[in-house]
């Protein structure tokens, strides 16, 4: 990945590949999560698996454990402190998964497209009599992988690239390294593994033909060749990224979402959208976004940690940022920020707007320009704007500050003290008109032009006030 985080920490969705592979383990049946955490950046992440029981994660680096720690506070963490292969990463673990009974099922942190649905395909033949499944899918492009050697139905072995004849390398049958494992024969066939290179690895694929040594049931599981594609580079992670989104906008359709544009809405892992929203192109969604019924987030619109309530229109060119609420029927229109903020029902904020740590009551509107100067340098400040409030054009309220229901707030004004119900505050410099002052400085400005002289403003003092 070339890259100073560790892979399985790039994002898919917004969320760490990791995460989608935790995500779809705990969705298929995952109780709990061991996490064995690498000494330095990786390049690839195991994944072990107790379904029924619990759950084993083999990660690497600080960043993946504090995310894993994040993510499910019960997990536990385990320190591999040699990268000896996948089955080198089992047996770090083994002290903590021979005590359960059940599924084991072994997946890879960079495999982020996988689903809930292909893992128990996994357990489903285990629990169906198959000492031991290994997950397969065909391609027509097997260059690079393990061919899958089938005698009728039964896999009798993986044959890496190198290792295969010319006939085997024809095979198109091949290993997505996804396997699963009855507790028991786990532990017995891993103490089988013994490495069989320069590096002193162990390959946890040598354990299809141990389990074949032993007479055991030896089955295989299909998926699709883009499920279990691995990432490994930048190229592989943008190509995830576009299946993924590709898959959630379908999603989105099938639920009553109305994309305009589909391919140009970018979702994330957990954004939640109701059925007849409208969608309209060039949208992005962060985490933590729940869309209600009948909303509408026009063109060029970037929201993450938002709720926008029924009915209600973003945009185009707004941004919600965290903590943003948007009532029911309100709107939020061109060019206007909204953060840590309510905004009540059938409110309005149209134009050109900062809207930070405010609550803005039912129906009140927001002129074009305004600004809630909700930072003193130091401290964050609320702001608080009543009912039916009108706040005039190019205003700035300067938090903490309550605009009262019904007041009104002259435009241009610049706010420091509350104003009460219904009342009008005009908070900005005097007028003042110099009569005849445009002539003279337009006059003065031709003759130093025609002079070639570096042009100066009159003095005040050579034009009468008024």
């Amino acid at each position: 990945m070339n890259s100073s985080r560790p892979k399985v920490m790039h994002e898919i969705g917004s969320l760490p590949m990791i995460g989608h592979v935790l995500h779809a383990s705990i969705s298929a049946g995952a109780d709990q999560c061991i996490v064995v955490v690498g000494p330095s950046p990786d390049p690839g992440v195991d994944l072990l698996g107790a379904m029924e029981t619990e759950m084993r994660f083999f990660a690497n680096h600080e960043a993946t454990r504090k995310f894993v720690e994040i993510a499910d506070p019960t997990a536990r963490v385990i320190e591999q402190t040699e990268r000896l292969g996948t089955g080198h990463a089992i047996k770090v673990a083994k002290p903590g998964w021979t005590a359960f009974e059940g599924n084991i099922v072994v997946l890879f942190g960079d495999n982020p497209l996988i689903r809930p649905e292909t893992i128990r395909s996994v357990t489903d033949r285990l629990d169906s009599g198959a000492d031991m499944t290994v997950l397969g899918f065909e391609t027509v492009t097997p260059r690079g992988y393990g061919r899958l050697l089938l005698k009728g139905d039964r896999l009798v072995d993986i044959r890496e690239e190198r290792d295969a004849n010319e006939a085997e390398r024809a095979i198109t049958l091949c290993n997505s390294g996804v396997m699963g494992f009855k507790s028991w024969v786990l532990g017995d066939l891993i103490n089988a593994v013994e490495p069989k290179n320069k590096q002193g690895e162990f390959y946890l694929t040598d354990t299809v033909a141990a389990a074949n040594k032993r007479s055991l049931n030896v089955e295989m599981a299909l998926a699709s060749e883009t499920e279990v594609a691995g990432v490994n580079s930048r190229a592989q992670l943008a190509a995830a990224e576009g299946l993924f989104q590709a898959r959630r906008r379908a999603e989105m359709m099938d639920a009553g979402v109305s994309l305009v544009d589909p391919g140009s809405v970018f979702f994330a892992d957990d954004t939640q959208v109701a059925r007849d929203v409208t969608i309209e192109p060039n949208v992005w969604f962060g985490r933590n976004v729940t869309i209600d019924q009948g909303a509408t987030i026009r063109a060029f619109s970037h929201v993450e940690g938002a709720h926008v309530g029924r009915g209600a229109s973003v945009g185009p060119f707004a941004r919600l940022r965290p903590g943003a609420n948007i009532g029911e029927d309100a709107r939020v229109g061109n060019f206007v920020e909204v953060k840590k903020s309510n905004v009540g029902r059938e409110a309005k904020v149209n134009h050109l707007a900062y809207v930070g740590d405010t609550d803005i009551g039912a129906r009140a509107n927001i002129g074009a320009g305004t600004i809630m100067c909700n930072y003193d340098g130091v401290n964050k400040h609320r702001t608080t704007i009543g009912e039916d409030a009108f706040i005039g054009s190019n205003a700035s309220l300067v938090a903490p500050v309550t605009i009262e229901e019904g007041a009104y707030v002259g435009s241009g004004s610049v706010v420091t003290r509350d104003v009460p119900a219904k009342a009008l505050a005009i908070g900005r410099a005097r007028q003042v008109n110099k009569q005849g002052f445009a002539t003279v400085l337009k006059e003065r400005a031709l003759a130093k032009k025609r002079a070639g002289r570096p042009q100066k403003t009159p003095s005040r003092r050579s034009v009468k006030q008024t």
